[in-house]
């Protein structure tokens, strides 16, 4: 699918606000002891900030992993992305997949602590890519 310009931008602007909503979504579950959904949720706010990104690029894809393999040749790779936004994209893929898929997981709250400041720095650092206010 390929999206006009203007058509574009709002798109790029949705999946930021619902990056920026997840976060509070995330804060809520940390506070209600709820981790592994956090784990999920900090993986899909930074998923939504990819995708916007993406759409700003007019890369599509529907497989994750071919979305951050994108993400790392395209901007960690090739440097236009510290390389810890990566690090931090990947922790957090392969924690929600472990959440989601394994069985008998549990996060302890230092790390989702870590993980929920992993995704506000990478929201924040794809907006200012993206000159996203």
């Amino acid at each position: 699918m390929i999206f006009k310009n203007e058509n574009r931008k709002s798109i790029v602007k949705y999946r930021f606000s619902q990056a920026n909503e997840t976060i509070v979504d995330v804060e809520i579950l940390i506070n209600n002891n709820r981790l592994r959904s956090a784990v999920n949720r900090i993986y899909y706010g930074m998923f939504y900030a990819l995708s916007a990104l993406a759409i700003s690029h007019s890369f599509k894809t529907s497989k994750h992993r071919q979305l951050i393999g994108w993400f790392n040749k395209n901007f960690i790779k090739s440097g236009k992305i510290d390389q810890i936004y990566g690090r931090y994209l990947n922790k957090a893929y392969n924690l929600r997949s472990e959440g989601d898929y394994d069985v008998y997981v549990n996060f302890n709250e230092q790390e989702v602590l870590e993980l929920f400041d992993n995704i506000k720095e990478f929201i924040q650092r794809i907006s200012k890519y993206l000159n996203i206010e």
